[in-house]
C-alpha cells in the first residue's frame, strides 16, 4: 500500500464498492491517469486484489461498511493522513440490488437495499464533506441508476433507492454550492457487473434474465468509468452511461405513457 510520500502532490479519489464492478473499473481508470485512489469495501480479499490491479503505489485500502458512520469517519481519516487532508472526488458507488416482485422480496432484502443504497450514500456525503470543502474544485459523485428515471417491475425497492439518490444529488448540488463543492449523479444503464446476478429469496429470476429476454444492451465497466471521469471534469449534474439510458431519458420526458404501457406489459410476462 502506498505511503503519504507516494500520495503527495497527486489528485485523490475515494471510492466505495471498489473491490469489483464499476468501483474497481473507476479505480483503474483514475489510477492510470495519475490519481491516488482510496479503495473502500467490505470485501477484504477483493480490496487486496484491487490494489494489485491499480498498482500498490497508487492507492490505499479501507475496510468500510457504508452503513456504519463510525467506519466512514475512520476510513476517511486514514485516507486523509495519506493525502494531506485533501480529496478531489468522493465516489459513492457501493450498492446492491434484489430482483423480484415486492411480495417476493424479504423484509431483510428490502431493508438492506435501503440501508446501503440510500443511507450509505447519505453517510458518505456527510462524512466526506469536510475534506471536500478543504479541496478546491472537489466533487461528490453519487452512482444512481437509469432505474431512477422510471420505476421498473421486479425492481421496485431498488428503483426507489435510486430515485432517492437522484433526488439527494439534485438537492446537494444546490446546497454544496455554498462550499464550492460540485455534485454529480451517474445513472448507468445495465453494466456488466455482479449486480446483474441479483435475485431474491422468493424467486429464481435474476436481472440478467430480463436483459436476455428483452434483448437489452449491456455496457462495459470501462464505459461507466469513462463517464465518471468525464463527470469529475464537468459542470453538468446528470450523467448517463449508455445510449439506451439516454433513449429512456428522452422517452420518459416526451412519451411517459408509452414507457408505462411497455413496462406494464413486461410485468405480465
Amino acid at each position: 500500500m502506498a505511503t503519504a510520500a507516494q500520495a503527495k502532490g497527486r489528485k485523490a479519489i475515494f471510492i466505495t464498492g471498489a473491490a469489483s464492478g464499476i468501483g474497481l473499473g473507476t479505480a483503474k481508470h483514475f489510477a492510470a491517469k495519475g490519481w491516488f485512489v482510496g479503495l473502500a469495501d467490505i470485501d477484504a480479499p477483493g480490496l487486496q486484489r484491487a490494489l494489485l490491479e491499480i498498482g500498490p503505489d497508487n492507492g490505499s485500502t479501507h475496510s468500510l461498511d457504508v452503513r456504519d458512520r463510525k467506519a466512514w469517519d475512520k476510513a476517511l481519516a486514514d485516507f486523509g493522513k495519506l493525502t494531506g487532508g485533501h480529496m478531489d472526488v468522493l465516489l459513492n458507488n457501493a450498492g446492491i440490488a434484489r430482483y423480484g416482485y415486492i411480495e417476493e422480496q424479504s423484509v431483510e432484502d428490502c431493508d438492506l437495499q435501503i440501508d446501503i443504497n440510500i443511507k450509505g450514500v447519505i453517510n458518505g456525503a456527510r462524512a466526506g464533506l469536510e475534506m471536500l470543502k478543504a479541496t478546491a474544485g472537489s466533487n461528490l459523485i453519487n452512482v444512481a441508476s437509469c432505474a431512477g428515471l422510471f420505476g421498473a417491475p421486479r425492481m421496485s425497492v431498488y428503483a426507489a433507492t435510486k430515485f432517492a439518490v437522484k433526488g439527494l444529488s439534485e438537492s446537494l448540488d444546490i446546497e454544496f454550492t455554498r462550499f464550492g463543492v460540485g455534485v454529480k449523479c451517474i445513472m448507468p444503464w445495465f453494466v456488466d457487473t455482479p449486480i446483474l446476478n441479483a435475485g431474491s429469496a422468493g424467486t429464481n429470476a435474476k436481472i440478467a434474465d430480463t436483459i436476455k429476454d428483452g434483448g437489452q444492451p449491456v455496457y462495459t465497466v470501462a464505459e461507466a468509468a469513462q463517464v465518471i471521469w468525464d463527470a469529475a471534469h464537468s459542470s453538468e449534474l446528470h450523467h448517463i452511461v449508455g445510449k439506451a439510458g439516454k433513449q429512456l431519458r428522452f422517452a420518459v420526458r416526451f412519451m411517459p405513457g408509452s414507457v408505462r404501457k411497455r413496462l406494464k406489459a413486461l410485468a405480465q410476462a
